[in-house]
């Protein structure tokens, strides 16, 4: 997902619904970038929080609990979701209202209705499973 939206160390990526945080810690030590993950259950928010520690990234990431769904997205270069499609759609208003000209959006294996993804990319991941990520540019 990060390599699909050519993430560098320039980037701020919002992760929503981040779970455990693995996509916004990703981005701080693949690529440089900062991080903003938000999830609506604080167990998860804390446990993305310490494996920021244990990756030496806690200086670049943070972690909210917020509901996706309300999150201001405006501070975001790129935004990940793991989100059923009808979350994505629902996201798709505040995305194109909060984002700036040139910013990001990829989605993993759901499409966000009628908006159409700049880049299709399908592939067969390490465990056999067959995937899709949707990326869109602002």
């Amino acid at each position: 997902m990060l390599t699909l939206a050519g993430v560098t160390n320039t980037d701020v990526v919002y992760d929503l619904g981040c779970g455990d945080g693995r996509i916004v810690i990703a981005a701080a030590q693949k690529f440089g970038a900062r991080g903003v993950g938000v999830d609506i259950d604080p167990v998860r928010v804390a446990e993305a929080q310490r494996n920021a520690v244990l990756a030496k990234v806690e200086h670049l990431v943070t972690f909210r609990v917020e509901d996706a769904l309300a999150t201001d997205v405006s501070g975001a270069s790129v935004v990940t979701l793991y989100l059923l499609a009808s979350q994505n759609v629902a996201l798709k208003p505040a995305l194109m209202r909060q984002l700036r000209p040139g910013a990001r959006v990829v989605s993993h294996n759901f499409a966000m209705g009628d908006w159409e993804p700049d880049v299709v990319d399908t592939f067969t991941s390490t465990d056999g499973q067959t995937r899709t990520l949707y990326l869109w540019k602002r």
